[in-house]
């Protein structure tokens, strides 16, 4: 059995330690500036990383080129999931062959960017969505089920799916 490339013992266990003595260690401000290229591509900057393209499908008058903004979404969702899972394992000395995160979401665009069906009762976004953990490690079962329980609990993303987020908006006119 060959195990998914690993993370940094050691290194896990410094963040571990510096986050239980302070606390405030683990406070960061992310960013990221998305700019419009024209129709609905948009290229998005992550710190000195190549950009992210982000699109539409035809369906919603896009060039299909790349994933839509909800679908990143579910990307980011997946993939802090599999981080959490990785490290999780990591920290209990379990080493996982598979890691695989299927999720599907329900979602209401019929708003159309608040130009469509807009009552004042309509709430876009994302309605539920479910995710799908597949594991195959050296663990057994039960094991690999705290994981995953362990994993979802504390993921950042999601938290933020989850819960009320305070979300601000602020305009510059050039």
């Amino acid at each position: 059995m060959t195990g998914l490339t690993g993370i940094d013992k050691d290194g896990l266990t410094d963040l571990q330690t510096k986050a239980i003595e302070d606390p405030s260690t683990g406070r960061k401000t992310l960013k990221a500036v998305t700019s419009c290229e024209g129709g609905f591509r948009n290229l998005t900057q992550i710190r000195s990383l190549e950009p992210v393209l982000v699109s539409e499908p035809c369906s919603l008058l896009g060039d299909d080129a790349a994933p839509n903004p909800s679908e990143m979404a579910l990307a980011a969702l997946g993939s802090c999931i599999s981080v959490g899972l990785l490290a999780n394992a990591t920290d209990r000395g379990v080493t996982l062959t598979k890691i695989e995160v299927a999720m599907e979401g329900d979602i209401d665009i019929s708003a159309v960017w608040g130009v469509g069906d807009t009552p004042d009762t309509k709430v876009p976004g994302f309605t539920e969505v479910r995710c799908h953990i597949t594991l195959a490690g050296d663990a057994d079962s039960d094991t690999l089920d705290s994981i995953r329980t362990n994993a979802m609990l504390w993921s950042p993303v999601v938290n933020t799916f989850s819960r009320n987020v305070t979300m601000d908006s602020t305009l510059t006119v050039e």
